[in-house]
């Protein structure tokens, strides 16, 4: 029962007592039962103010409850010069002012870290209870290449590519480095942050490629230069000696002379081929900076396609062109793109090895595009994350430099680049002009 209600029954009763007590008094005293009746007048008067008074509190009370519920902290009540009722007031007041800026301040901090997200450079996923993202910034969206598809509301198990996957593996405040191609690196990290007191799962990708590409450049033309020191100075030496001692050869039976000769000429040869090997090493150390000059990249596949014909033809591997229809003008070091389109083009020969076809095609938009595909037989999972580390190689007796030199020239011209095997059974070789 409301405490308004009880204190009518509480009054009522109190009255309906006075008024039987006062009927006795009729007869005998009349002036006296006039004196109680005003008196059970004045009670009632007295009832109503008590009443106002211990009532409207109340009702202040729920109307400020009811703001709270509704979540309106604008409401606030004026001073009605009662003492017990201003105090009530000032704390409601001063309560409601405290969850107003509070609000405010929330509200900005959210937007706030709404406008960080979506600006940072690193890519930063968002997940609910159930593991599904609840945001991502565009970022991420880019990194895991989702084609713009809808993202949040599904789980990294939704999404297609081995990045995702990766991602998905990854267990609660654990770090690891991704590698995705042999090329780009991400330090990829699930943390979680607490709202309302309860933890909320977020993951933050930041690329490592550059730093990394500038630690391994500077540690593999260290250790090239010093093995090309100590090679040249000990095979010049030993050459020196190998064919110093050829001159003797006349001071030997015929019988030995023979044997004497091809013992030294394999040796000397031997070194050759070393040097040689080494050679190549120092090549990739060696390149320079580009020296950009404006190139119809289309006159230069088809000076590409003469040098690399006879062998095709030795194959039985054909070539198949889709080039754009106006010029492709492009500002790039035509010896080193030279390089590179012959490396690429020789790569997809020896992946095919006999009986298949090379496919060129250039775009223009949305951006300048060279897409090299073969029918080769393909790139094997487990090694596409290798591809491109220096001097990794596949082949029996290869070194790895055909891809090193062009991972190096097209990462001096800010050439973005990619090297992996489709669903349509080609190798993909992909360069985006910028």
């Amino acid at each position: 029962m409301k405490l308004s209600y009880k204190f009518f029954i509480f009054v009522f009763l109190i009255n309906l007592i006075i008024i039987l007590l006062s009927i006795k008094l009729i007869e005998e005293h009349k002036i006296l039962f006039l004196a109680v009746e005003l008196l059970i007048l004045i009670f009632i008067g007295v009832s109503i103010h008590l009443y106002k008074a211990f009532i409207r509190p109340l009702h202040l009370i729920a109307t400020g409850i009811e703001s709270i519920k509704d979540k309106d902290f604008n409401t606030k009540f004026v001073r009605v010069g009662q003492v017990e009722m201003d105090q009530l007031i000032e704390v409601y007041n001063h309560m409601i002012d405290q969850l107003r800026e509070e609000r405010i301040k929330q509200q900005e901090q959210h937007y706030f870290l709404d406008l960080l997200i979506k600006a940072s450079p690193s890519g930063i996923i968002v997940l609910d209870f159930e593991d599904k993202i609840s945001s991502i910034n565009q970022a991420a969206e880019k990194l895991l290449n989702t084609g713009g598809t809808q993202i949040p509301g599904k789980s990294l198990a939704d999404i297609e590519g081995n990045f995702a996957a990766e991602l998905n593996r990854l267990e609660a405040d654990e770090s690891k480095i991704i590698n995705l191609d042999g090329l780009h690196s991400f330090k990829c990290q699930k943390a979680h942050f607490s709202d309302r007191g309860f933890k909320h799962h977020f993951i933050l990708i930041e690329e490592l490629t550059a730093e990394i590409l500038k630690v391994e450049k500077r540690a593999f033309e260290k250790v090239i230069r010093m093995m090309s020191h100590e090679t040249n100075n000990s095979i010049g030496a030993i050459n020196s000696i190998l064919n110093s001692f050829l001159t003797y050869k006349n001071q030997l039976t015929n019988e030995d002379r023979e044997d004497f000769e091809n013992a030294l000429m394999v040796a000397v040869n031997r070194n050759l081929r070393l040097n040689s090997f080494m050679s190549n090493f120092t090549d990739v150390v060696r390149i320079p900076p580009p020296n950009r000059q404006s190139c119809d990249l289309h006159e230069l596949l088809k000076t590409v396609q003469i040098l690399m014909n006879a062998e095709c033809e030795r194959n039985n591997i054909s070539w198949r062109w889709e080039l754009a229809e106006t010029p492709f003008i492009i500002q790039l070091d035509i010896q080193q793109m030279e390089q590179v389109l012959v490396n690429a083009i020789k790569n997809s020969i020896e992946a095919i090895g006999n009986d298949g076809q090379i496919s060129v095609k250039t775009m223009l938009a949305p951006s300048h595009k060279l897409i090299i595909q073969d029918t080769g037989k393909g790139i094997a999972d487990n090694i596409q994350s290798q591809i491109f580390t220096p001097f990794f190689s596949t082949k029996k007796n290869g070194q790895g430099i055909g891809l090193t030199i062009i991972r190096e020239i097209l990462i001096n011209h800010s050439f973005r680049f990619s090297l992996e095997s489709t669903d349509k059974n080609y190798t993909e070789f992909t360069v985006e002009f910028r």
